[in-house]
């Protein structure tokens, strides 16, 4: 058997291939974006893919294929799933008939989001089967497993990850793909897939049914299992799931574990028997007391969130081996609770005294790209006192110094409708809103057309770099090609705001300070809705070799710093404040040679063997 290793993420991939899905939607996000990246290269083998421009569209999609009979998934973040949860909550109460699978991977920590959620939570409240890999090699597994129980009670299932998991990697088995010879037919039943209240009633009882069945197998399921102590102590129990099962493992090496994969519906029987043969249940998962609030609602004391009054295992970030370590000390100091893990003292004495601890990483916050076209924007825009109402990419950065120059984040989309809401509010300075371009795709368009209907006088700036920049240069509908690659139509933001009714576009270089600073005025002092369109290709997608560099002529720099206020990481400035160009990341953008008032900032030609200044 052949054997490779993968991320959680390559490992998601490979298993929708082996199982034979059909189709595969998603919109990219860290950390799920690899997952459909992977899958994709497997299109050759009849698996369809695709970026859809949000990941509702993304869901319904795959909804729409399994109804045929055919194995979909669709994969997103955990806030891509507030975007989906509309046709989740229904898909619930319909039903699928080919397997179907919600890849949805949280974030603790927020290491690349701006919240941290729990997806089991929305799993419970849409009432469907949640799965919880632990590994690699779980994560190919699990998905495979996942498609069965969808199939064989036909419920949309999500398969939840974690950073963790989606970037680690692990040693996994690979086998060949098992074609299923389906054909892929839809077959008539407005009953079952028309939830009008008529027929959504008994949906509803179906449903509720369908969880308590699958509670019931979840019970007996081999992705649930206890693992006991070699030595039969039963005096403590750990109830953990997903990668804390690794750091449990570690941290507590010889008590007995209720390892949970199928977490939703709960496995109550599983509960209650693992429970029933240990003095004392500790609940060990990652955020939300999820499995603890449910096995004390069975009425099982458990230790969890709190070691009486006191925090014991955190309700917020990443657990870990330290985190674990630290509550383990805890747990050994307390009179009541130390005797339990008397066992196993030898164990983690040992196992701490051969780890080696690493130093601690420096500090390394997230800068703009040497570049980066929204760099020269944000500039511009500081120039004006104005609020500005930002939206999720790359261009959330320009909210630290030296720009300065965001205000508010909501959510994707919410950089336009944000600002329409300030300016009918009858904010005391002008707003301006602004979003990227995959943004404005995703759910910027409904936004606009809220304004122009309201008759909005906002100044709206899509930052328009060619691709979806923040998630690793994945493309949208405004690129001109799909995930595989083909030739596509191009959508045009200018094109659908005209469309739109909005009346005053521009298109503008973010990397000319003076047409951007010009146009931000005309629309800012306007008492109209104005749509600034600044396009310029990233850098770091559109690579091309450069034909000049940057230098500084110290002889005419005066060290007003000036120059550093544009944010360029090319731009390094020693203690005595002297200003060099790190040529290894300059990549000639022009930009600080617009703000040098004392053209200390040079150009010269790099296929010149001296050097020479053009």
């Amino acid at each position: 058997m052949a054997k490779a290793l993968l991320s959680g993420n390559e490992a998601l991939a490979r298993g929708a291939y082996e199982a034979d899905v059909s189709v595969a939607t998603g919109y990219p996000g860290t950390p799920s974006t690899e997952i459909l990246e992977n899958i994709s290269k497997y299109y050759g083998s009849d698996v369809y893919c695709e970026w859809s421009p949000n990941e509702k569209v993304a869901f319904e999609a795959a909804a729409g294929a399994t109804t045929t009979g055919a194995r979909a998934l669709v994969t997103m973040k955990l806030v891509g799933l507030n975007v989906a949860a509309d046709p989740l909550m229904t898909l619930s109460y319909t039903g699928v008939v080919g397997g179907f699978i919600a890849i949805v991977a949280d974030d603790p920590g927020m290491n690349s989001s701006q919240n941290e959620q729990d997806t089991r939570l929305f799993a419970h409240f849409a009432k469907v089967p949640v799965l919880e890999p632990s590994d690699s090699m779980e994560a190919k597994e699990f998905l495979k497993a996942g498609l069965e129980i969808s199939e064989k009670f036909g419920a949309p299932l999500i398969l939840r990850t974690t950073t963790t998991i989606s970037h680690s990697r692990g040693v996994v088995e690979l086998v060949d793909r098992q074609p299923l010879g389906r054909v892929h037919s839809f077959k008539k039943d407005p009953q079952r897939f028309v939830p009008i209240p008529a027929f959504a009633r008994g949906m509803r009882v179906r449903l509720q049914e369908r969880v308590e069945n699958m509670s019931e197998e979840a019970s007996k399921s081999p992705l649930n299992r206890i693992e006991w102590t070699t030595n039969g102590d039963r005096r403590l129990g750990i109830v953990t799931s997903g990668a804390t099962y690794q750091y449990v493992k570690e941290v507590f090496p010889d008590v007995n574990i209720l390892k949970i994969g199928w977490a939703y519906p709960f496995p109550d029987k599983l509960f209650l028997d693992f429970a029933k043969s240990v003095d004392q249940v500790l609940v060990i998962e990652e955020l939300e007391d999820f499995m603890e609030q449910r096995l004390k609602s069975l009425g099982v004391a458990t230790i969890g969130k709190r070691l009486g009054s006191a925090k014991l295992i955190p309700e917020y970030g990443p657990l870990d081996v330290d985190v674990l370590r630290v509550a383990r000390a805890q747990l050994e100091a307390d009179p009541e609770y130390g005797k339990l893990l008397e066992h196993s003292q030898g164990d983690i004495v040992a196992a701490n005294a051969s780890t080696l601890e690493a130093p601690a990483l420096p500090g390394r916050p997230p800068v703009l790209c040497p570049g980066c076209p929204h760099r020269g924007l944000f500039y511009a825009l500081s120039k004006f006192d104005t609020v500005v109402s930002g939206d999720i990419g790359c261009y959330s950065l320009a909210v630290a110094p030296p720009l300065n120059c965001m205000d508010t984040i909501l959510c994707m989309g919410g950089g336009i409708t944000v600002a329409h809401g300030m300016e009918r509010a009858k904010n005391d300075r002008p707003v301006v809103g602004i979003v990227g371009d995959s943004t404005f795709f995703h759910s910027g368009m409904t936004g606009l057309m809220d304004i122009v209907y309201n008759k909005g006088a906002a100044t709206i700036v899509v930052l328009d770099n060619r691709i979806t920049a923040m998630t690793g240069h994945q493309d949208n509908p405004g690129t001109g090609k799909t995930i595989l690659g083909e030739e596509t139509f191009a959508a045009s933001v200018e094109e659908i705001a005209r469309a739109m009714g909005v009346k005053n576009v521009v298109e503008v270089n973010p990397r000319d300070l003076t047409t951007t600073y010009q146009a931000l005025k005309v629309a800012i002092e306007s008492d109209e809705l104005w749509l600034i369109v600044a396009k310029e290709p990233c850098p770091l997608a559109y690579r091309k070799k450069l034909a000049h560099g940057m230098r500084v002529n110290q002889e005419k720099c005066k060290r007003c710093g000036a120059c550093i206020k544009i944010g360029c990481p090319a731009l390094e400035r020693s203690a005595d404040k002297v200003v060099t160009v790190n040529d290894s990341m300059c990549v000639d953008c022009g930009l600080c040679q617009q703000v040098c008032k004392f053209n200390a900032l040079e150009q010269f030609d790099l296929q010149s063997s001296k050097g020479g200044l053009v």
